[in-house]
């Protein structure tokens, strides 16, 4: 089992910048890949991006050049820098993980972008 504990979101005007992070403990040693989902009010959860163990990245096309996922192998953590924030980016941000044991998300953070 792995537990995922979220943090960072909060409220940040348009243009502003936040960075999320999700600290992983249990068993760590089996994750191969972290990433980050929001879903927003009446849509679908969507991939924001997702870093496998050897660092490969990947965005959705909606936040590329402004958002940046790393991962702290040391530490268990993922972090999700956010940038140029729009208000479209307002959602519930959920931190995932997929590893040998399953698949595991956290509890989600609130994102909200608004002048």
């Amino acid at each position: 089992q792995v537990q995922l504990v979220e943090s960072g979101g909060g409220l940040v005007q348009p243009g502003g910048s936040l960075r999320l992070s999700c600290d992983a403990s249990g068993t760590v040693f089996s994750i191969y890949h972290m990433g980050w989902y929001r879903q927003a009010p009446g849509k679908q959860r969507e991939l924001v991006a997702g870093i496998t163990n050897g660092g490969i990245t990947n965005y959705a096309d909606s936040v590329k050049g402004r958002f940046t996922i790393s991962r702290d192998n040391d530490k268990n953590t993922v972090y999700l820098q956010m940038n140029s924030l729009k208000p479209e980016d307002t959602a519930v941000y959920y931190c995932n993980v997929v590893a040998g044991t399953g698949r595991y998300w956290g509890q989600g953070t609130q994102v909200t972008v608004s002048s």
